[in-house]
This record gives structure tokens, C-alpha cells and sequence, in this order.
């Protein structure tokens, strides 16, 4: 705010209350709600850049900015997860094959001849040479 623009609010203040003694106290209690106001705008947007800092939204424009970057991690996310379900599964066949030997091995009355005709094909499939 600027000189000349104090000394008109004060002059159309004086000339709304009359200039007199009364203006002081409602100006110092509007001062006291200006302030309770000004308080609580402050907690709210300390409160809001808390949130955005939270949500990393900076991070993610500076993403979108370099495009170059985001292709670079989209391919090794892609990549790392593309690897690790081959994985996973590979893991999961392997304990399911073992599994089914070991209930093959015990000849159970009927589930025991479906599991080792199960693992027979299995057997036979991973003997094959494809190529």
C-alpha cells in the first residue's frame, strides 16, 4: 500500500465515522478480526502446499517436461516388471510340478492317475526340443 493510498482510506474513514474517538476502537477491532482472518488464511494454505509437496505434483511436472526421461523409466519399469512375472511364474509352474509329483508318487485312488498323466505331458513337453 502506498503513502497516498493510506492517507485517502484514512481520510474516507474519518469522513464515515465523523472523525471521532469511536472510529479508534472499531478500527482496532476490525484490525483484531483482520488478523484472526489473515491467521487462518495462512494455516489454510500452509495446510494446501503441505498437501501438494505430499502428492509430489512438482516432481511429476518436471516429469512431463522432459519427455525423454519419462520414456527412460517407463522402459525399465516395463522391463523390471515384465521380469519379474516370468519369474514369479517360472517360481509358481516349478512348486505346482513338484507338488503334483509328490501327489503322483503316493498313487491316490483317481486323482493320482489325472496327476500323473499331468506330469508325464509336462515331462514330454520340456524334453521336446522346439527349435
Amino acid at each position: 500500500m502506498t503513502a497516498r493510498s493510506r492517507r485517502r482510506q484514512g481520510r474516507s474513514r474519518q469522513g464515515m465515522n465523523g472523525g471521532s474517538r469511536g472510529s479508534v476502537a472499531t478500527d482496532q477491532g476490525t484490525a483484531g478480526d483482520q488478523a484472526d482472518q489473515l491467521s487462518r488464511v495462512e494455516k489454510l494454505v500452509r495446510s494446501v502446499s503441505q498437501q501438494l509437496e505430499r502428492s509430489r505434483i512438482a516432481d511429476y511436472a518436471l516429469l512431463l517436461n522432459k519427455p525423454w526421461r519419462l520414456l527412460w523409466l517407463n522402459l525399465i519399469s516395463g522391463l523390471s516388471r515384465g521380469l519379474g512375472i516370468a519369474l514369479g511364474f517360472t517360481f509358481f509352474a516349478a512348486t505346482i510340478i513338484y507338488v503334483l509329483q509328490v501327489l503322483g508318487a503316493l498313487n491316490l485312488p483317481i486323482i493320482g492317475d489325472y496327476i500323473a498323466d499331468i506330469v508325464r505331458i509336462v515331462q514330454r513337453q520340456l524334453q521336446l526340443n522346439t527349435y
